[in-house]
């Protein structure tokens, strides 16, 4: 069985929310690439609608958008782009990535809040609770 940490971004309130998703509820992130949508009802905020994006697998190789499947290929890159920043004007580096679309190999899946529910995230979390 796959087990994912979830980090959710909330873009109206700015916060992030570290989250599991382990069992059924993985598995409705498996076979999905980064840019996909979800269904916010596999982290239990339910009404919402999360985009995919992006990830890394267990060793910290990032998903990279322009990679097909879920292998690991070695990308010439340049400028910033996710997983290097170059040092030097003009300086290029090929960077091994793994594939945008997420597999069990993959550890932390970074999600987005595309379409927000009628019922704020801190509610639906339990995290009003703990800042009293």
């Amino acid at each position: 069985m796959a087990t994912f940490s979830v980090v959710l971004g909330d873009p109206e309130s700015g916060r992030a929310y570290q989250l599991e998703a382990d069992g059924q509820d993985a598995n409705r992130f498996i076979g999905k690439s980064v840019g996909e949508e979800v269904d916010g009802g596999a982290l239990g905020l339910d009404g919402y609608t999360l985009e995919i994006t992006g990830g890394s697998d267990e060793t910290g190789r990032p998903l990279h958008e322009s990679v097909a499947g879920t292998s690991l290929k070695a990308v010439l890159m340049h400028g910033t782009e996710t997983g290097y920043r170059q040092r030097r004007d003009g300086e290029r580096r090929r960077i091994t990535v793994r594939g945008r679309e997420i597999a069990d190999d993959v550890s932390q899946i970074n999600v987005s809040v595309a379409e927000a529910g009628s019922t704020p995230i801190d509610e639906q979390l339990g995290a009003a609770e703990d800042e009293d």
